[in-house]
């Protein structure tokens, strides 16, 4: 679904403003846990201060911590939530598998789970996983990308995180736009793990190997800015195209520099709202109202034409 520009400023003021709403009552409702992947990046921070915001607007208490894919730090985390008596987690999961079992416990210890961002690979357990329409996204980016390089290039790509369903979902993604057009040549590609460093180092290193390049597609921004770095250190960044995906704000920066041909902005700002909007409800009621587990939430392409209307972190008005 098209997220629509009112509800998009609704996230944005969450984010930039306090929330007077329900400060007098906040604390009385209990302890909801926010467990995010890595709050240095700013789509993860994103998503923990909205969903802080948004508990303690409904009256709880809110906690973020970061796990930055460990799965033994999760599980510690669980174990904190389940002993200071959470009343509902909030979880980015660390690894689609390996995150199953510390969900399972905090599910049998009575703690309702509703999942964020990355899926876990087993259906019955959270209450609900909200996810960013990873598919759809890709689509479009590559399309943009198509659109920005021409129909005749060789290429090189940036993968993120193989613990995270997200980074094969993208990457097929890409495939199956990119396989259309017989002209396109991808010479190589690598695991960056959603990291800037190690984009700058991976395309340091497929640039030394392939010099005669004329695109870089990224499965997120944080690799997408690394690529450009090194490419502006080897003086390459004038006629290769970069795209990427998160909608960061420093990829925004770089999109109205024209350094970043386009990313694919992730509604952040909107799930990690609307899951904690459930998990009270569930808390509540005793029930979440949706049909299916899992919900997808459609990306937006964002380019030099509609920068412009990105309002703040992660929110662009329509």
């Amino acid at each position: 679904m098209l997220m629509k520009g009112k509800r998009l400023l609704i996230a944005a003021l969450a984010i930039a403003t306090p929330l007077m709403v329900g400060t007098a009552s906040a604390q009385d409702k209990g302890l909801i846990s926010i467990i995010v992947n890595d709050s240095s990046n700013p789509y993860w921070f994103t998503e923990g201060e909205v969903a802080k915001k948004t508990a303690e607007e409904l009256g709880y208490q809110a906690h973020v911590s970061s796990h930055v894919g460990d799965t033994n730090k999760e599980s510690n985390q669980i174990d904190t939530a389940i002993t200071n008596q959470a009343k509902a987690i909030i979880l980015d999961p660390a690894n689609a598998d390996g995150s199953i079992g510390a969900v399972r416990k905090a599910v049998n210890a009575g703690i309702p789970v509703f999942i964020v961002n990355a899926e876990i690979n087993q259906q019955g357990l959270a209450k609900a996983q909200f996810v960013s329409n990873n598919a759809q996204g890709a689509a479009i980016g590559a399309q943009q990308w198509v659109e920005s390089v021409g129909d005749e290039a060789n290429y090189v790509e940036l993968k993120g995180a193989p613990s995270d369903n997200n980074a094969a979902t993208r990457s097929n993604g890409f495939e199956t736009v990119l396989s259309q057009y017989p002209g396109l040549t991808r010479v190589a590609g690598d695991v960056a793990n959603w990291d800037r460093t190690q984009g700058y180092n991976k395309m340091q290193s497929m640039l030394q190997a392939n010099p005669d390049i004329q695109g870089v597609i990224s499965g997120n921004d944080e690799m997408a800015l690394g690529a450009i770095a090194a490419l502006k250190e080897a003086g390459r960044l004038d006629g290769v195209v970069v795209g990427g995906f998160d909608g960061s704000p420093d990829a925004i920066e770089a999109v109205k520099s024209g350094e970043l041909a386009y990313t694919v902005l992730q509604p952040v700002a909107i799930f990690a709202e609307e899951a904690v909007r459930l998990a009270d409800t569930f808390i509540t009621t005793g029930e979440t109202g949706l049909e299916n587990e899992k919900k997808l939430f459609n990306c937006i392409l964002v380019t030099q034409e509609n920068v412009d209307k990105y309002s703040s972190p992660f929110v662009l008005d329509q």
